[in-house]
C-alpha cells in the first residue's frame, strides 16, 4: 500500500478481497466520539490507522482532536506508545492532552499491574 492507492469508505464486513482497511470512516469516527463523551479519563495506545500516510490518516487526526476537546472540557486523556505520539505531535496538539508518553508497553503493563524491571531495581537501591 502507497499514498496513491485507490480507496473506498466500506463497512470492515465489506472490505473488497485484495483490499485492506487501513483507516477507519466517518461512521467510526462518530462512534467513537459518542463512546468516549462522557469519558474522564481515557488512554489511547496505538494510532488507529496507517497514519504515516496522509491519505489513512483520518480516523487517528480525528481521535486525536477528539481527546483534546475532551480535555478542554476536563477529562484525563493518556496518550502511550512511540506511533501515537508521533501522530499527536505531527497534529501539533501535544499540548492540548493531559499525558503523552513513548512508553506504550510499559505504560500498558503498568496498567495491567505488572512489574516494570526499572521501577522494581529503584526499590533496590
Amino acid at each position: 500500500f502507497d499514498n496513491s492507492a485507490a480507496t473506498d469508505t466500506v463497512t470492515v464486513e465489506n472490505i473488497p478481497d485484495g483490499w485492506m482497511g487501513l483507516d477507519h470512516g466517518p461512521e467510526s469516527c462518530s462512534l467513537f466520539r459518542s463512546a468516549l463523551s462522557d469519558c474522564k479519563t481515557i488512554v489511547w495506545n496505538g494510532p488507529m490507522g496507517a497514519f504515516e500516510m496522509e491519505k489513512f490518516a483520518n480516523g487517528t487526526n480525528d481521535l486525536a482532536e477528539c481527546l483534546a476537546e475532551l480535555t478542554q472540557k476536563g477529562a484525563t486523556t493518556i496518550v502511550g506508545g512511540g506511533d501515537s505520539v508521533a501522530a499527536v505531535k505531527k497534529r501539533g496538539i501535544e499540548d492540548k492532552l493531559s499525558h503523552i508518553s513513548t512508553g506504550g508497553g510499559a505504560s500498558l503493563e503498568m496498567l495491567e499491574g505488572k512489574v516494570l524491571p526499572g521501577v522494581a531495581a529503584l526499590d533496590q537501591v
